[in-house]
């Protein structure tokens, strides 16, 4: 008994690791949540950026897809907010996001009034110069957030927005979901492998 949980421990570490390394990868991304809303709300986004680099991250710029209305940011401590046409700019004072660190900005925007898909592109500044530029397609290394916007009942809602000062802005975050369709391929990949591993050794015990 005790060989056979040696050998199906051996045979999970490998699955284990896969998963957890295309995990991180697929989480590593710069993201806008939520990626779900409605027809002409004011919804409280959130913004998170992950530093993937040695080099701290010392600055972000997103543009405000077009039918998009920027209308409030929540102060960072240690970053400065400036707005040009559709740009928006967070900037460090201070030391930035450090390697394997993230930061959330939060702010809120007026949906367009046509259901459809909006991108956020997103342009992330390095300390040691370097940029990426998070713009690309879906399935790309470098993928824009996209928030796909549905038809709401009244046209209107402004129920999932900031503007009820009650709720904490911080709350739109809960439904952010970082993980791209690679990290739910990466998922099965390795289920299949461990499915394979196990068959594979029942049929060498037999």
């Amino acid at each position: 008994m005790n060989n056979l949980l040696r050998k199906l421990i051996t045979l999970l570490m490998p699955s284990a690791a896969l998963l957890l390394l295309f995990t991180a990868v697929a989480s590593a991304h710069v993201t806008v949540a939520p990626a779900l809303s409605g027809t002409g709300a004011w919804e409280t986004y959130t913004l998170k950026v992950p530093s993937e680099k040695d080099s701290a991250t010392i600055q972000i710029d997103l543009r405000i897809p077009q039918g998009a209305e920027f209308k409030q940011y929540e102060p960072s401590p240690g970053w400065e907010v400036t707005i040009e046409g559709n740009k928006v700019s967070w900037k460090a004072t201070g030391e930035g996001i450090l390697a394997g660190q993230f930061q959330r900005f939060y702010f809120t925007a007026k949906n367009p009034d046509t259901a459809g898909d909006i991108a956020w592109d997103a342009y992330q500044h390095y300390a040691d110069g370097s940029l990426v530029q998070w713009s690309g397609e879906e399935g790309t290394d470098t993928p824009h957030a996209v928030t796909e916007i549905v038809q709401s009942a009244s046209g209107h809602d402004h129920s999932h927005g900031s503007m009820n000062m009650e709720e904490p802005v911080h709350e739109a975050g809960d439904a952010e979901s970082s993980t791209s369709p690679a990290g739910y391929v990466a998922l099965g990949v390795s289920i299949l492998a461990l499915l394979l591993s196990i068959v594979g050794l029942f049929r060498r015990r037999s």
